[in-house]
């Protein structure tokens, strides 16, 4: 390996994906020389395979439902169903305008990007297209891939991954998802509106299970609504190809047939031959561990994003990659609090939340000290507009701040923002319910919701 000791970094990025790139635009802005390397595209998995083009088939979906629904609105339109090509040529268009800013952006701030497969050499550099990359300080960011289930096979062709479900060519007639978690929703949502006939199979007793119950269950209500089909508490035995599609069969016997089968049982850690073990990075199933400052074990290198054992979304690999670089150019840094994180699934309705959920408050802070208060959207004039329904609940300690913020609805990610902030600065119910809240808007439900749990409902009944 060809030794490149004409350049030291201060800082050398294995991986341009959210976190990766993040750390590289901060980095330097705060004045150190970066390089940055990336074996595909800059933007990795979210801009390139995950939160955007989902979000754009998820919104092609919603023209397609409101085209379906618009007589309800006094509008007459006709539906002739679904252009796949041009989906794909909007989608796709999408990503190009933003993979282009995107590498703008690489390229003003002076940053070294290298194109190419890169590998740990030592805690102090990588190896990439034959040369050694020396640094003073190496982060390792190289993100996630779908994952299987052992003896289940992702083909490509009729048991597909995520990957494949965002350029396939087709609407599928039919369509079992395995995995009730984001990605599953996410995908189920969007077939439906595209006229597939979509079943979701969830080994635990609810879709999003990480979210708070109520949130769940107010989703299920909602996709039985949209006839998407689910099937939960019963885990997956094995799939088999039939004449025309795949048979699943779940443990207790029970069986499901469709066109395809997506995979959606989360991502796992992409590390494997990477020479992080090799270098004596500490590591768990895949996972390269760190502090709350995001150092590994090794004093030369850092880890950020879906490489790590926290909250897999772009926003935490943005946060991830920026504390490294603040922490390197010797900045001061807070840990981050990954309950304060906003969390969005983009399913319709969407399910939105910040904070902790009821079960966990108990748990924390005892049965008697949590109070919970929902606030149902129907009293809401812009969500009426929007025939939208739902939820906004709040938990609370006992005369104490808001801990969780859990809703349930149509745009509730666009109301997040304000959640975050109730949750990260500890605010009291009484504080939110002195704010006023613009009419009608579907954020005004937040202020409703906080007015009721201050004592002081408005346009909801004690």
């Amino acid at each position: 390996m060809a030794n490149d000791a004409s350049t030291v970094f201060d800082l050398v990025i294995l991986g341009g994906g959210s976190g990766g790139y993040a750390a590289a635009l901060r980095g330097a802005q705060l004045g150190l020389d970066v390089a940055l390397i990336e074996k595909d595209k800059v933007g990795g998995t979210c801009l390139h395979r995950g939160c955007i083009p989902t979000k754009a088939l998820l919104h092609a979906g919603e023209i397609a439902d409101q085209a379906r629904e618009s007589e309800q609105f006094g509008v007459k339109a006709t539906f002739e169903g679904i252009d796949v090509p041009a989906v794909h040529k909007y989608k796709d268009g999408v990503i190009a305008g933003l993979y282009k800013g995107l590498q703008g952006l690489i390229a003003s701030r002076k940053v070294t990007y290298i194109e190419g497969t890169g590998r740990l050499s030592s805690p102090t550099s990588v190896d990439v297209n034959g040369q050694r990359i020396q640094g003073r300080h190496v982060l390792l960011a190289t993100g996630s891939v779908p994952k299987s289930l052992p003896g289940l096979e992702i083909d490509g062709n009729r048991i597909i991954s995520s990957d494949h479900a965002l350029v396939l060519d087709r609407v599928p007639k039919s369509a079992i998802i395995l995995g009730g978690g984001v990605i599953g929703v996410e995908f189920a949502s969007a077939w439906k509106s595209f006229g597939a006939d979509v079943t979701v199979i969830e080994g635990l007793k609810h879709l999003v299970p990480v979210e708070d119950e109520n949130s769940s269950k107010l989703l299920e209500r909602a996709f039985r609504k949209r006839g998407i089909k689910f099937n939960l508490g019963t885990f997956f035995s094995k799939a088999e190809y039939t004449a025309d599609g795949v048979k699943v069969t779940l443990a207790d016997g029970k069986e499901f047939e469709a066109e395809v089968l997506l995979v959606a049982v989360g991502r796992g850690p992409v590390s494997a031959g990477l020479g992080y073990e090799e270098q004596g990075v500490a590591m768990d199933r895949g996972y390269v561990l760190v502090d709350e400052y995001m150092r590994t074990n090794v004093p030369t290198i850092s880890a950020v994003g879906d490489l790590v054992p926290t909250l897999q979304l772009a926003h935490v690999g943005f946060a991830e990659g920026i504390l490294v670089a603040e922490r390197l150019a010797g900045l001061k840094t807070v840990p981050i609090d990954y309950d304060g994180v906003p969390r969005v699934t983009y399913c319709h309705p969407e399910v939105a939340s910040v904070g902790i959920t009821e079960a966990k408050a108990k748990e924390i802070y005892g049965a008697d000290k949590v109070v919970a208060l929902k606030y149902n959207l129907a009293g809401n004039g812009k969500s009426k507009i929007l025939n939208t329904a739902g939820e906004i609940k709040l938990v609370q300690v006992k005369d104490g701040a808001v801990v969780g913020v859990h809703m349930v609805g149509d745009r509730m990610g666009e109301q997040v923002g304000e959640a975050q902030l109730i949750y990260n600065w500890e605010a009291l119910p009484a504080e939110v319910a002195q704010l006023i809240h613009a009419h009608p808007t579907q954020n005004e439900a937040m202020g409703e919701a906080h007015l009721a749990l201050a004592g002081k409902p408005l346009h909801s009944h004690d």
